[in-house]
């Protein structure tokens, strides 16, 4: 596992990170209270959640990179329409541009147990975008493209002790909390493949973006990023 992953898992950090690994779950019950009340100032509420959530929504990139696929303008869907219930804070789509990218989309399919391993599948040749081997991580996928993977690499896959040629499933400890598809995704678990059908967006009441932190949580993240972007100019 890389370095960068070792520090990210590390408990003394009290991040979340994409990664079946038993310390999430133990990150995940400490987060029950995201604000502290000794943080009396808006601004280390943000910059609290700016961390948190950058923590889980890393893959690596840095906070320059970061910055420039930072996008200030949200969809405006936000609107509560008679009795229907409203769509949560469309803050949570923050980070929706990094749903496409090869490394999240195999990670999102389960078929890596964390975004190091996905990562390096990628970067090992072992990864296919519509039919094509693409050793490129952060490559953003379009809508409709297919994204394959190798079956003999897949987490939860495993040979067999008798001489079959078909691989056994094999869960893995912990990864039951991580098991959820989101919706833009179509994943065909024969195939090992996986479409992309669309861009994450919020409807009533849920938003398809996947995170542990409520979408008002991400809200002060985006109004760090705002606010930093403001004064840059």
């Amino acid at each position: 596992m890389p370095r960068k992953a070792e520090r990210s898992l590390k408990l003394s950090r009290q991040l979340i990170s994409m990664s079946w690994n038993p310390r999430n779950l133990y990150q995940l019950d400490c987060k029950k209270r995201l604000f502290n009340m000794k943080q009396k100032t808006l601004f280390q509420h943000m910059w609290k959640a700016k961390r948190d959530t950058r923590g889980y929504h890393d893959a690596n990139i840095s906070e320059t990179q970061w910055l420039r696929m930072f996008n200030p303008q949200l969809p405006t869907y936000n609107v509560k329409l008679g009795n229907r219930p409203s769509h949560p804070n469309t803050a949570s789509l923050m980070y929706a541009c990094m749903e496409r990218r090869l490394d999240f989309i195999v990670f999102r399919s389960h078929f890596a147990s964390s975004i190091w391993m996905a990562r390096q599948l990628v970067t090992h040749g072992k990864v296919k975008l519509n039919g094509k081997r693409l050793p490129y991580p952060s490559h953003k996928v379009k809508d409709g493209d297919v994204i394959s993977v190798d079956p003999e690499v897949v987490a939860t896959l495993k040979k067999p002790e008798n001489d079959s040629k078909e691989l056994e499933f094999a869960p893995q400890p912990y990864q039951q909390p991580w098991m959820f598809i989101p919706d833009y995704l179509e994943v065909n678990y024969n195939t090992c493949s996986t479409v992309f059908l669309r861009e994450p967006m919020t409807r009533p009441s849920v938003t398809e973006v996947p995170s542990p932190y409520p979408p008002d949580f991400h809200a002060l993240s985006f109004e760090f990023y705002l606010r930093r972007g403001r004064n840059r100019k």
